[in-house]
Order: structure tokens, then sequence, then C-alpha cells
């Protein structure tokens, strides 16, 4: 389906059903992975039902829908992603890992990036649009970010593994998430779904952190020369 027959079909629905199928919009392209598909072709059905003016169907579609994305979440990440990657020589490390993450911004341009002692590192840059839900937190939503872009390079986070945060305000909600306050985000944080029809990045890191009392979070001063914050704040900046 190409956008504009997408925005098209998009007009029959009413306001309550038009903004969930907006939310889905992404799983509508052509994807490889089948979960994905799955979803899309739920989206199809719902508009190809407002099209015979089978609103209460198209409802349900979107019930469907959803269900799928959200069960889904993060399964189609591709193994070894453009943007992240691992020194092999030290993926063999027995000790649980030690990894540091980190956040930066240059003009309306921001990154973050990680590293960690099993050789896993990450970078990812970020361009904000007009509808950003980053709200008024912008440099602690982004050391947030960096952090969830770390635990999401593994299947689940290996127990006993430390990582080292320079914000403090970062490590507050860490702190608070993990006690099972999951319900607390910055200041003016945009709660809706996203248009892939996932959860929030904060959302996903708070159900992540919450109960996980072996995972640490722990302050290390900036730019005072440890090596793996050091490494992270260059990736964030190379960002």
């Amino acid at each position: 389906m190409r956008p504009d027959e997408f925005l098209r079909a998009l007009d029959l629905f009413p306001t309550t059903l038009h903004d969930r199928a907006l939310a889905l919009r992404t799983y509508v392209k052509p994807r490889r992975c089948e979960a994905c598909t799955a979803v899309g072709d739920a989206v199809r059905l719902a508009l190809t039902a407002a099209n015979y003016d089978e609103l209460s169907e198209a409802g349900l579609l979107l019930d469907t829908a959803e269900q799928l994305a959200t069960q889904h979440d993060l399964a189609c990440r591709p193994q070894l992603e453009p943007n992240r990657g691992q020194v092999g020589r030290w993926a063999t490390a027995s000790a649980p890992p030690v990894a540091a993450t980190d956040a930066s911004w240059k003009g309306r341009a921001g990154g973050i990036g990680y590293v960690a002692s099993d050789g896993r590192y990450g970078l990812r840059s970020r361009h904000p649009s007009r509808l950003d839900p980053t709200g008024t937190s912008r440099v602690l939503v982004s050391e947030l970010r960096a952090v969830e872009f770390l635990l999401t390079a593994y299947d689940t986070p290996p127990a006993g593994m430390t990582v080292l945060v320079d914000s403090v305000p970062a490590l507050a909600y860490l702190h608070r998430w993990q006690r099972g306050e999951i319900e607390t985000m910055p200041a003016g944080y945009d709660l809706r779904p996203r248009h892939s029809g996932m959860k929030p990045t904060l959302v996903r890191l708070a159900d992540l952190v919450g109960g996980r009392p072996n995972l640490t979070f722990t302050h290390v001063k900036a730019h005072a020369h440890h090596c793996l914050n050091e490494a992270a704040d260059s990736l964030a900046h190379m960002a």
C-alpha cells in the first residue's frame, strides 16, 4: 500500500480509530519479518473494512494489530544492526559485564552511545522532528535512551551487570524504576504509542528495569578519564 493510499483510507476512520491506525503505519510497509507482516495485514484489513462502513469490524482488526505489535515488540530487531557491534576478542569474558552509556547534543542533533566490557558497543543519532515526544527534559531523556539502547543489545540483560551513568538525574529514575515506580517519567515526556506501534522507549526501559535488583546502576564522574565512560562519550559525539 502506497503512502497516499494509506492516508486516503485513513480518512474513512472516525477519530477514535484514526489515531490508533496511524500509530501502526510503519507495519503497512513491506517487511521481511513475519510478525511485522501479520500486524500490517491486520491494519490493511481494518482499512478495507472501513471502506465498506464496517467500523466495528475495523476496530476489532485494529485490536488484533495492536495486540500483535505489543507481543512482537523488539523481536524483529536484527541480530547485527548497523549501529551495533562487538569486539570479538572480548566476547568470551566470563565475569558479569560492566558497561557505560552516554548522550550528546550539538545544536538540534543528538547522539547516544554505549560500550561494555564484553566488547559490545553501539551508537545512534537523533534528529528531532516537529512532533518529537521528548518534552522539556531533552538531555535527561537522551541519557535514559542510551541505557535502553545498551540493555536491548542483549536478549536478556546479564544478571550482575553494572551500568555506569554520568547523569545523576538519569540514575535517580533508574533506581526509582527498579523499586517498582515504573509510571514515573521525566516532565513532558509523551507517553502516546509511537508510529511503529511500540511503547515509548522510556516505558520499555522502565518495564525492563523494574523488578531487576540483579542489575546495578551506579554513578561515574564525567570526563574523569574513566575508560568506559570516555569511550561511551566518544561514541555519542560521533553519532
